[in-house]
């Protein structure tokens, strides 16, 4: 019985010892920030995500809130406004989430994530830019990437829809991605557009038609790639047609 009782006063006593450490913690580190501290410190994460999205870095995201008069470095905790932050990173067109918090010992925590580019549209006539996979539209900017490239009778309607999704399963397919190097686009007959690519090995010239279907076309052109291609050379064939269902047309140089 008397041991009973000391097992049990025992374990009491190491339970409260380690409530009393968990508090100690919590308020080591686990507190909020003094909001009457200055800002010590601003710590900015870019996630880039891969090399075809390096559009913005710490340093810009640096540039954007000084040229906004929100840079908090050296203010007040409590006059650091974390949701005015937030929103004038996210008006920069290539952001696409922002989290802003304040951190224990004065320390602000920015962390941004970029848009992803998936490909790069030149229509006629007009300036180049790039749509991500969620089909947003994103200005040309001055790092270049390594994307598809699209050009031709496009517009942004059908950039970013059928091109958008196009272009994200040439870039996570890792055989089309590194076999395809250029889109081209224009319109038939009816006024429907139609898509042409250039692969990087050869100087053939693959006529895909309407994008419907566009997985199923590929894997007859694998296939054939595979088989004939391997056959009789490259350089064979100047066109290959894959516009119609279940046979492949090929014009010879």
């Amino acid at each position: 019985m008397k041991m009973s009782k000391v097992v049990k006063f025992t374990v009491l006593s190491l339970l409260s010892l380690g409530l009393v450490a968990y508090v100690a913690y919590a308020m080591l580190f686990l507190s909020g920030p003094d909001e009457d501290e200055r800002c010590s410190a601003v710590e900015l994460i870019v996630k880039k995500g891969d090399d075809t999205s390096l559009f913005v870095d710490e340093k810009d995201i640096e540039k954007m809130l000084k040229n906004a008069n929100v840079y908090p470095k050296g203010m007040l905790m409590k006059d650091v406004d974390t949701e005015k932050i937030e929103e004038t990173i996210r008006g920069n067109e290539f952001i696409s989430k922002v989290e802003c918090y304040k951190s224990a010992n004065g320390k602000l925590c920015v962390n941004v994530e970029q848009r992803i580019p998936i490909i790069f549209v030149i229509p006629d006539g007009k300036d180049g830019y790039f749509v991500d996979a969620q089909g947003n539209i994103i200005p040309n900017h001055s790092n270049g990437t390594n994307l598809v490239v699209a050009s031709g009778n496009i517009d942004e309607k059908y950039a970013s829809k059928e091109l958008a999704e196009f272009g994200q399963f040439l870039q996570t397919d890792e055989f089309w991605n590194n076999q395809i190097e250029q889109i081209y686009v224009m319109k038939d007959r009816k006024g429907k557009h139609v898509v042409e690519l250039v692969p990087r090995v050869g100087d053939q010239i693959v006529y895909l038609g309407a994008l419907d279907d566009y997985e199923k076309k590929l894997r007859k052109l694998k296939t054939f790639y595979e088989k004939a291609v391997g056959t009789v050379g490259w350089r064979k064939y100047a066109r290959v047609n894959l516009e119609y269902e279940n046979q492949i047309i090929c014009t010879k140089r």
